[in-house]
This record gives C-alpha cells, sequence and structure tokens, in this order.
C-alpha cells in the first residue's frame, strides 16, 4: 500500500522544486565589465586580432593615472602601421618626451656603427686613456663587456640608506651624483673614475655611467679636437647621419653635458611615433624598409643574453628571468610566460617602455611618469596587453 504524505510534508518537497526556476526572476544579472571609454575606442584603428573591447578596457586601464601614473602616450603597431595610438592631456603627436633609460638602447646602435666603421673594437681594452696605465686593473674592461653591463666598476644604481654620519651627496646613489650633483659638469670623468670592485667581465650590474663610458668613446674617436664644442658637434652629426634620420627618428634631441660628452643613459627625448621606430628597426634586426642600416649581426648582438645575465642584451633587456648572478637583481624585467621567448624591451626609469615582439609582430611604446609602486602595477598590465595579441606563448 502506497505512504500518503501529508500536505505539509509534500510542500517541502515541491516548493522549492517550483521556486529554483523562479528565483531570477524580476532580477538583473550581474553587471559586466564596463565598455571601453570613447577615448579608447577611438585610439583603435586595427585591433590587430585582439579582442576589440577587452583591448580597449586595457588601454583605459594603462590611462589609470591612481594605479599606474601618468601616461603620455601609448602607442602599438602591428606589423608595422600604427594600430592604437592614444595621447595624455597636453601631449600630441609630435611631442618630444623623455626616454630615460631607454636612451642606451640609442647609445648602443651608435656603437654598433663605429663598431661595423672599425672605429672601436669589441673585444679590446676600452680605449680610455686612464685605464691604460701600467697595473690598472681596469684595462681589461672590454667595450663588449661595457655593453652587456659587466664591466665590474663599482656602481650604486639605486640611493644608499640614510645614515647620520653620510652626507647629502654620499646618501645619493652613483646615478643621481653623476647626472644631477658633483659629476653633472663632467660625467664621463664621473663615471670612469670608479675603481672595479669585481674582475672585469665577472658581474652583471645596471649601470646608467655606462652608456656616458661609451658615449665618451664615441666622442674620442670622431673628434681629435677635445673641446666641449667639437665633441658635441661630431658625436650630433654621426648620431644624427647614422643612426637617427636612417631610422626616422627626426624629432629625436639627446643632450650634452658641459664636457660635451653625450648623456647617453638617460637624455634622449623623442616623439611617441619616433620611439616606436627604435622598436621597429630592432624588431626587424636593423633594417628599414627592406635597407640594412646597421648590420645585422650587431643586433642580433644586442638581443642576445649577456654571459651574466640572460635577461639582459647590449643595451636592451629580454624577455627572460634574471640570473642570479645578477648584482641586486631578482625576478624579471619583461614579461615570461605572458609574451613570447624573444620579445625584448628598451626600459626607462618612471615607466618607459619600447617593446618589440617578433613572433607577434608587435612593437609598443608607453611614456609617461609612474613611481615605484605604480610601475610595478604598470608591468603587469602591459604584460597582459601582450599577451592579448595572437602568437604569443
Amino acid at each position: 500500500m502506497p505512504v500518503r504524505r501529508p500536505p505539509h510534508i509534500l510542500a517541502l518537497f515541491l516548493v522549492p522544486a517550483l521556486l529554483a526556476p523562479l528565483s531570477g526572476c524580476g532580477k538583473s544579472e550581474p553587471d559586466g565589465p564596463p565598455p571601453p571609454s570613447a577615448e579608447s575606442q577611438a585610439a583603435i584603428h586595427d585591433d590587430g586580432g585582439a579582442p576589440r573591447e577587452s583591448l580597449g578596457r586595457a588601454i583605459d586601464g594603462l590611462f589609470d593615472e591612481t594605479e599606474v601614473g601618468r601616461t603620455d602616450a601609448l602607442l602599438i603597431f602591428k606589423r608595422g602601421s600604427i594600430a592604437v595610438e592614444r595621447y595624455g592631456a597636453g601631449i600630441k603627436r609630435d611631442t618630444r618626451l623623455q626616454g630615460w633609460g631607454m636612451g642606451q638602447c640609442v647609445t648602443a646602435l651608435m656603437i654598433g656603427q663605429l663598431v661595423s666603421d672599425g672605429r672601436l673594437r669589441l673585444d679590446e681594452s676600452a680605449p680610455i686613456p686612464e685605464w691604460q696605465r701600467p697595473g690598472d686593473p681596469r684595462g681589461e674592461v672590454t667595450l663588449r663587456q661595457l655593453l652587456q653591463m659587466r664591466s665590474g666598476l663599482r656602481h650604486e644604481e639605486s640611493g644608499l640608506p640614510a645614515s647620520e654620519r653620510a652626507s647629502e651627496i654620499a646618501r645619493q646613489s652613483d646615478r643621481m651624483r653623476m647626472l644631477f650633483l658633483d659629476g653633472r659638469d663632467d660625467m664621463a670623468a664621473y663615471a670612469e673614475a670608479q675603481p672595479l670592485e669585481a674582475r672585469a667581465g665577472t658581474v652583471f650590474e645596471n649601470s646608467a655611467a655606462t652608456p656616458v663610458i661609451l658615449s665618451d668613446l664615441a666622442a674620442r674617436v670622431l673628434s681629435p679636437d677635445p673641446t666641449p664644442d667639437r665633441r658635441r658637434v661630431a658625436v650630433g652629426e654621426y648620431l644624427r647621419n647614422r643612426v637617427l634620420l636612417p631610422l626616422g627618428m627626426n624629432s629625436t634631441l639627446v643632450g650634452y653635458d658641459l664636457k660635451g660628452t653625450m648623456i647617453g643613459s638617460a637624455m634622449v627625448h623623442a616623439s611617441a611615433r619616433d620611439w616606436g621606430k627604435l622598436g621597429e628597426f630592432l624588431r626587424h634586426t636593423g633594417s628599414v624598409q627592406g635597407a640594412q642600416v646597421l648590420p645585422r649581426r650587431w643586433v642580433q648582438f644586442m638581443l642576445s643574453p649577456s654571459p651574466r645575465n640572460t635577461a639582459y642584451g647590449a643595451g636592451v633587456w629580454l624577455n627572460r628571468a634574471k640570473a642570479s648572478e645578477a648584482k641586486g637583481e631578482g625576478g624579471a624585467t619583461l614579461f615570461p610566460g605572458m609574451a613570447p621567448a624573444n620579445a625584448f624591451a628598451c626600459v626607462g626609469e618612471y615607466g618607459q617602455y619600447v617593446i618589440g615582439s617578433p613572433d607577434q609582430l608587435l612593437t609598443v611604446v608607453r611614456l609617461g611618469e609612474s613611481d615605484r609602486a605604480q610601475e610595478t602595477e604598470l608591468h603587469d598590465r602591459l604584460g597582459k596587453l601582450l599577451a592579448m595579441f595572437p602568437g604569443g606563448v
């Protein structure tokens, strides 16, 4: 005989079953991600295979001043053409923008032309007279080691901890002292006067002083006359005629100290489009529209890992984890796991990036100003931006 359940027991089984399909009635679905701003939608000329709305939101995220600092310019080149272009308030496409440490990429290209011309030799002692005195161990430092940031010269890129007994100048980093304090009038003399703290070639250390030493070497071979004006003119004309104009970087201005030495680690200004041309030039291993401007082997050298830090080439950062031998370094400057292994970048302080990704046919430019915390967020967002495009990892 079947069991009969009281009506109130049946209700316990039937009501939830009846109500479940109706539970969402009269309620709106959860809000999705916000649509891209009109500015970002207008900035996209070609999505390059990335999801268009997600790309627009990523562009907006890179202009979020609270999170990543002030972005003056964001450009994405796809297959050599500008796919995305957006500027911050007061910035135009021809505004010259500071590259900070990205200047070392420009300096390395100039040195490459001098090596190609036979004016400098990659594996010989750097021709600095003060280093050639008998018994001076700096005489072992080669041009290759300088380019790969493994000269062994003493250098502190970041500031020293404050101390009651330390003078204000002593507390500053060597970079700050060279650029703005007691070394600013003759930066090469300041940089070249430093002793070795490690045997030449054995330790990696990113150094703003090294590109200044390289710029001084360029001036020494280009100008027999050591007067500041002659040095400035000789280097300026060579750089313009052999590097900048062939690349199409017509807007570029470089700074010099009072001794006529190009400040090859910092004071290079160019429009965002011209910074993008630098990335495209490296992505094409030294050619412009099929014409080989710089020997292909030189750009390949720039994009090959330094023996003491696989995340650095010669003037260019590579998409690798940093080697443990790198002094004071850890983690990765670029985007391992988020972008192809052959991606590279010219990187400057305060969040300057020119990123090339040959497998994705991309060059990405970001220029602006970010503090330390914002740089971390900016780095993460740039990695996610790259990952949107096809041809990635």
